[in-house]
């Protein structure tokens, strides 16, 4: 089990339960079934709308969800987020290189993990 917070300048700090491990459940599933007001476009990885902020709870830095996939890295890429070389070394070292995800396409895995969302 996992404790995910969502955090955003506009919204009271929430933390929700999640089942870790299913390989299905995506963060912003996750804020969606908890009313938890995260922007989102085509929630298939390639319009960038739904980029959040992944850290660890504890501020140790460690892997936050699994490598990015293919979609992720090309929206991240395009929004300045990932570079080439953090790219290549992700591949290699099998840990995601950057805080930045989309919402849509990190899976929740077992650990407790602060999500912080823009709003509107």
């Amino acid at each position: 089990m996992a404790l995910i917070t969502f955090s955003s300048p506009l919204h009271k700090d929430k933390t929700v339960y999640a089942v870790a491990g299913s390989h299905t459940q995506s963060i912003l599933a996750l804020a969606k079934e908890h009313h938890i007001p995260i922007d989102f476009g085509c929630q298939e990885g390639n319009c960038g709308t739904c980029l959040v902020k992944v850290s660890s709870v504890d501020g140790k830095r460690r892997p936050m969800g699994g490598p990015l996939n293919v979609r992720e890295v090309a929206a991240l890429s395009e929004l300045g987020h990932i570079t080439k070389a953090e790219t290549e070394k992700m591949y290699v070292d099998d840990i995601p290189p950057t805080q930045w995800r989309l919402a849509c396409q990190m899976i929740v895995r077992d650990e407790d993990v602060l999500v912080e969302y823009p709003s509107k």
